[in-house]
């Protein structure tokens, strides 16, 4: 099962999102990421907590969603925040959608100690909903009831 995690600018919430992912997956589920306007490069942050959590940064880069193309995913979660008012990027296709909404780490404003701390929250939010993901039990689930619980897991 291929998952797409997808923000705006894919330099931090979706970066991390599929870096945990990743951690935590087992074989056969594989997640990348993308933006709908990315950035080109990732958030220097990001990578250094994810390093600081014992995760893997090999591979990870900011990317449209234009590099999936030939390779769609079976799942799109979004991971940008609505109450931030950003514009969440859409993804056509057959692939199931659903919304777990972060807010933006990279936003905070303060010293290091506040950002560091903000950066480390989001990412034990994404790496509780991966979790609850990878839990389900995928061979019991029609499409329907799988995307009831995508959306579930996004109000964690």
């Amino acid at each position: 099962m291929r998952v797409l995690f997808m923000c705006t600018a894919n330099s931090c919430r979706s970066i991390l999102s599929e870096a945990v992912f990743n951690h935590l997956a087992p074989s056969g589920f594989e997640a990348v990421s993308a933006g709908s306007f990315p950035k080109g490069q990732v958030l220097p942050r990001s990578l250094v907590t994810l390093q600081q959590a014992g995760i893997s940064i090999d591979g990870l880069s900011s990317k449209g969603n234009d590099a999936f193309e030939h390779n769609p995913p079976d799942i799109v979660i979004t991971v940008c925040d609505k109450a931030a008012g950003e514009t969440c990027p859409v993804y056509f296709g057959p692939a199931l959608k659903a919304h777990w909404g972060l807010e933006d780490p990279s936003d905070v404003n303060g010293d290091d100690a506040v950002i560091d701390a903000a950066f480390r929250a989001t990412l034990a939010r994404i790496e509780q909903r991966c979790t609850a993901f990878l839990e389900l039990p995928f061979a019991g689930l029609d499409r329907h009831e799988l995307k009831h619980e995508l959306d579930r897991i996004g109000t964690l």
